[in-house]
């Protein structure tokens, strides 16, 4: 099982990437907050409040969401500095 740090639109400025819950109810979590990404098999975010929350998102597709999202937030640092 591959845990990875992660983490669908991901959104800067607010910290929160969208994913789909196993009832297909869309939410947003705040990327920040995601400690370990698990596939066992179903697909599962544990946050670092120890919250768990089953997704029909790959691991992989998380990982990218997050990835996004901190990429997103460097942008604007950058500009900022410039």
């Amino acid at each position: 099982m591959a845990a990875a740090f992660v983490g669908l639109q991901a959104f800067a400025g607010d910290g929160m990437i969208e994913i789909t819950k196993l009832n297909d109810v869309k939410i947003s979590v705040n990327a920040e907050l995601i400690e370990m990404v698990e596939e066992v098999p179903d697909t599962v975010i544990t946050l670092t409040t120890g919250k768990k929350i089953f997704v029909k998102e790959s691991r992989q597709k998380i990982e990218n969401l997050v990835k996004s999202y901190k990429r997103d937030i460097f942008r604007q640092i950058m500009n900022i500095n410039e």
